[in-house]
């Protein structure tokens, strides 16, 4: 049994002599918190515990192995450093781009060797499905509910050629991403995610989302195969968000395909859309597709993230500040968890203005801020006895652990009444890319230039590995934290 969070002052929670209470289903297996805002029969499944048991709270990084924390460490701290991320980035860009042998990481096997045991091992899951199934088992070892797969293969919009495509390339592009992506679902377990990213069909694909067309035939039948393999898996599937230049095109086919595969799974997301709060319209796109939803009658999947490409975007498309930035994803997740619409997620229906249709929810953000708003509320609605929206909280592998760890240990509010305290088991996934070293370069150097636009968070996270460090130090000296 997991011991209980240290006080969160942004919650104005206080310190519970309570350890994590468990969360029992109906079966008496320990599942998930999460419920369908159609369905109130598990709302009262809260078991209190024993006011007997009595645990020292422990530094919820204190899961993770001594090697996760010291590479973490190394390579946060070069995330973290404006001077030394920039030759980073390029070493990275030669890699992602290489121009002799000497630099290819498919033809040099001791420059293989060194990415793969570094970097690649800190953001990758693996180059095939037996290394991709020992990080999946890690992650859950470590209490996380699933993953969040994706397989790296992808091509930016601006790599591509000519309009004018060779159709038998094209369905070879086609059968490549379609053979990896089958993979991802194949590794993929019951309730966990596959990532698409509809790019990585090729040149083609790129070209039709450039100018809003339909996918061709052949991608069509590629698209439904992988729907139908994930329905029989028991898989989820989510839609990248991507460049501008390509977006407004993914948007469309997310949509024809959300109706596809939503819509054979009554009440529940199996197929979810990317949302990236960061743009201007990200509100009135959520609003309109919720209306879309609700008249074509299934439930509409949103995975909200803050954004991805802000060193590429057309800045007028961009809030202008990043405290608009949060203003508008912490608005939207109010919105969604309560179901209600308000000053920031307002309807797009003049008929239908209060309250939201079926939603199901990831919240993927490294912002502990926004992590603690949304459970806050899931808190008070547990405490209340209110149905809630079927939710997911999601990290990069290899990226703010502190935020995923105290999520992972629980959350005890103080505010449910006299008579105990009100929890839930929040569902917290990891996003992991599989793929060859050569594969995930892109995704690497994709990364690392993020990570330009967030060093203030990412210096957050070097700090709280190297307090984790010194804990463990003390603590193996015999000194008490």
């Amino acid at each position: 049994m997991n011991p209980p969070l240290r006080p969160l002052r942004a919650l104005k929670l206080k310190p519970s002599s309570y350890p994590k209470p468990r969360y029992v289903s109906k079966t008496g297996t320990p599942r998930s918190s999460v419920v369908s805002t159609t369905s109130t029969a598990s709302l009262n499944n809260f078991v209190q515990p024993s006011a007997t048991e009595k645990r020292t709270p422990e530094s919820p990084l204190a899961v993770l192995p001594l090697s996760t924390v010291i590479r973490s460490l190394l390579i946060l701290s070069i995330s973290s450093s404006s001077i030394l991320l920039k030759p980073c980035i390029h070493t990275l860009s030669a890699l992602a781009h290489p121009k002799t042998s000497i630099l290819d990481v498919a033809k040099n096997p001791v420059l293989n060797w060194i990415i793969k045991n570094t970097i690649y091992k800190q953001f990758n899951a693996g180059e095939n499905k037996l290394e991709v199934q020992r990080s999946i088992q890690e992650m859950k070892r470590l209490g996380y509910r699933g993953v969040l797969l994706g397989y790296a293969r992808e091509v930016l919009a601006g790599e591509s050629g000519s309009n004018l495509i060779d159709e038998k390339v094209a369905r070879e592009e086609v059968n490549t991403w379609l053979q990896g992506t089958l993979q991802t679902v194949d590794m993929a377990h019951e309730g966990d995610f596959v990532a698409l990213k509809f790019t990585g069909m090729g040149n083609e694909a790129l070209n039709l989302l450039r100018q809003k067309l339909p996918p061709s035939e052949y991608m069509d039948k590629a698209i439904r195969s992988v729907c139908d393999s994930a329905i029989a898996r028991g898989a989820r599937l989510l839609v990248d968000a991507e460049e501008q230049a390509v977006q407004p095109g993914i948007e469309e086919w997310i949509m024809t395909y959300q109706k596809y595969i939503n819509s054979k799974t009554p009440g529940h997301a199996t197929l979810y859309g990317t949302y990236q709060a960061y743009l201007r319209s990200t509100p009135a796109t959520i609003a309109r597709h919720l209306e879309t939803a609700r008249q074509e009658g299934y439930t509409l999947g949103v995975k909200l993230v803050r954004g991805a490409y802000l060193k590429t975007e057309p800045r007028h498309l961009i809030w202008a500040e990043k405290e608009e930035t949060d203003r508008c994803y912490d608005g939207i997740v109010e919105a969604l968890l309560t179901r209600r619409y308000n000053d920031v997620l307002k309807p797009a229906s003049a008929e239908h203005t209060v309250e939201l249709p079926p939603v199901n929810v990831i919240i993927a953000t490294h912002n502990q801020d926004s992590v603690r708003k949304a459970h806050s509320i899931r808190l008070q609605q547990a405490a209340r006895g209110e149905p809630r929206v079927e939710l997911a909280y999601a990290q990069l592998q290899g990226m703010a652990d502190e935020v995923s760890c105290e999520l992972l240990q629980g959350f005890h509010s103080a505010e449910a009444g006299t008579a105990g305290v009100a929890t839930e088991s929040p569902n917290v996934y990891k996003l992991l890319t599989w793929g060859s070293v050569k594969e995930c370069m892109g995704f690497l150097f994709r990364r690392a230039v993020e990570n330009t636009e967030a060093v203030g968070r990412t210096k957050q996270s070097q700090l709280a590995m190297a307090e984790e460090l010194k804990r463990r130090a003390r603590k193996a000296l015999g000194f008490h934290a």
